[in-house]
């Protein structure tokens, strides 16, 4: 089984649960984008976190089906169509031999997941199939690359029966988001005034954010705070480089950094920074250590994902 890249997109990537315990070694984490996302689509198939899938960033995308199948998509809503016919996202489908599984430009979101019964096969590069694009790691082929037409996504699996998201967990991409900040042992290095206005104000997204980071637009903060020595960088740590606009990093981000930081961002806030398109708004607030420890402990018990980020 598989699906024909006809139109492979701007940047479509086979990500998975991600390339962890290789820090060390310079290598960074990746994976998909917008976890909570891609932990639906699998969890809709059956699929193991581990279980490969594609994220399609902004689309147009169009994909051949070699058989009859199931495919589940969750994440942005990019206008979806079998042979024209519109299709929902955060549902299982089926598709039949010949038919054009096509993508368009996003409605809401920014990343959609295509997921297929046991992943896409790919090789296994430090344990993981997502595509490093930048470290030229994983991927379709091994080497990082975004898919390219005439790229074949072969896989095994079958049909499935036809399941969908419930709507309570179906998130709103087009609103304002609210990023919870767990204070880091840097954050006593910034003044009280720069506090004050990091919480009361409001930022937007930069047009420059990737998988990498998000760079944020708005009022400076820290820009009086000298570098620090480089040290290891958490995923959702907020870095504040010498122009005082704070930057999230995401599933692509370095190992080490030698900015200030002001903390990091819960998981789930991180995941849909990572759906958010450039201009959208962005506010912070404080954030409860053990409450954040709780909604990780029920997502990965609920999604059997115990590797994490």
């Amino acid at each position: 089984m598989s699906f024909e890249v006809v139109k492979p997109g701007p940047l479509s990537l086979l990500q998975d649960g991600g390339r962890h315990g290789m820090q060390h070694l310079g290598i960074s984490p990746g994976g998909a984008a917008d976890r909570h996302a891609f932990a639906w689509a699998c969890k809709l198939l059956g699929n193991h976190h581990r279980a490969a899938a594609l994220e399609i960033t902004l689309g147009p995308v169009r994909l051949i089906a070699s058989c009859a199948t199931s495919f589940a998509l969750t994440g942005a809503d990019l206008n979806a169509r079998i042979d024209g016919d519109p299709i929902s996202p955060w549902c299982c489908h089926t598709i039949k031999a010949g038919q054009m599984l096509e993508f368009g430009l996003p409605r809401s979101g920014l990343r959609a997941y295509l997921a297929v019964p046991g992943g896409f096969q790919a090789p296994l590069v430090h344990g993981s199939r997502s595509s490093s694009v930048r470290e030229q790691l994983g991927g379709l082929h091994g080497n990082g690359n975004a898919l390219t037409a005439g790229d074949v996504l072969a896989f095994e699996g079958a049909k499935v029966t036809p399941r969908c998201t419930p709507t309570r967990f179906i998130p709103d991409y087009r609103s304002e988001l609210t990023l919870r900040l767990l204070p880091g042992y840097q954050f006593s290095a910034f003044s009280k005034h720069d506090a004050e206005q990091l919480l009361a104000g409001s930022y937007k997204v930069s047009a420059e954010s990737d998988r990498m980071g998000y760079r944020l637009e708005g009022q400076a903060i820290g820009r009086h705070l000298p570098g620090i020595v480089s040290e290891g960088i958490a995923y959702g740590a907020v870095q504040v480089p010498p122009n005082g606009q704070p930057i999230v990093l995401l599933a692509d981000r370095q190992t080490i950094g030698g900015y200030p930081k002001l903390g990091c961002v819960a998981t789930h806030d991180a995941c849909m920074l990572a759906q958010r398109m450039p201009g959208a708004a962005v506010r912070f607030t404080l954030a409860d250590g053990p409450q954040l420890a709780r909604e990780r402990q029920r997502f990965e018990a609920f999604f059997d994902a115990k590797s994490g980020i």
